[in-house]
């Protein structure tokens, strides 16, 4: 099964040098499964001839707000509803998260100041899972068809799926604890307030359901592609 990566964002360059990027960061994360792969950064307006030329899509993460005026952005929200309505599976994280729901008719919004930064927990179907997060937007309202399946007290939506053809997650299980410490030291006092920084920082130990998040996303794009076989 050949997943499409759209590349919304690239890495930090402090940290460019010690890690890779996020296409590179979603294979290892999903290894394993039987994947094969293709990327698009679609930031630079690269963008796949059509929403077949893959068996799925998966939209990465980026500092980029979903509201924000770029020219990529309307092209990116067309993809997602065309794919969407074909039933061509998609998963988006973060900012993926984001712009699926702002292109199928939710709404995204800086939220109040805060920050969801460092290692947070989430109510599931299926129990709590705590997974890496880095966000100042949030989805506040969902597009219709889409249901919530995983939220905290400070993400109300932290994960979306809609019927059997998309799914959608606002924390970062592809991140390491690691890359999400020196993310956070970057960004400490200038686009993360101090304060927020330092408390993640104290806090960010422990295990994590990264592990449990792949074994869902893979599940879901080869359970997609088995029922368009069986159309």
């Amino acid at each position: 099964m050949k997943i499409g990566i759209l590349q919304t964002g690239y890495v930090p360059d402090d940290l460019s040098p010690r890690y890779v990027e996020y296409p590179q960061m979603f294979m290892r994360f999903l290894d394993g499964q039987g994947f094969d792969w293709e990327t698009w950064a679609v930031l630079e307006n690269r963008f796949p001839d059509s929403i077949h030329d893959c068996d799925g899509w998966l939209i990465t993460g980026s500092r980029h707000g979903a509201y924000e005026d770029h020219e990529w952005i309307p092209p990116l929200e067309q993809f997602v509803r065309d794919a969407y309505a074909a039933g061509v599976p998609m998963a988006g994280i973060c900012f993926g998260h984001q712009v699926m729901a702002q292109a199928l008719g939710g709404k995204v919004v800086q939220f109040g100041g805060l920050w969801g930064v460092g290692k947070h927990v989430y109510d599931t179907p299926n129990g709590q899972i705590a997974l890496m997060a880095m966000h100042q937007d949030q989805v506040v309202e969902i597009p219709d068809g889409a249901r919530t399946i995983a939220s905290s007290e400070f993400c109300k939506y932290a994960g979306l799926a809609y019927g059997n053809c998309a799914i959608s997650y606002q924390p970062h299980p592809e991140f390491s604890m690691e890359y999400t410490r020196d993310l956070i030291e970057t960004r400490a006092g200038s686009s993360i307030p101090a304060d927020q920084a330092k408390l993640a920082l104290e806090h960010i130990e422990g295990d994590l359901d990264a592990d449990r998040i792949a074994e869902e996303i893979a599940a879901f794009f080869k359970s997609a592609r088995s029922s368009q076989a069986a159309e």
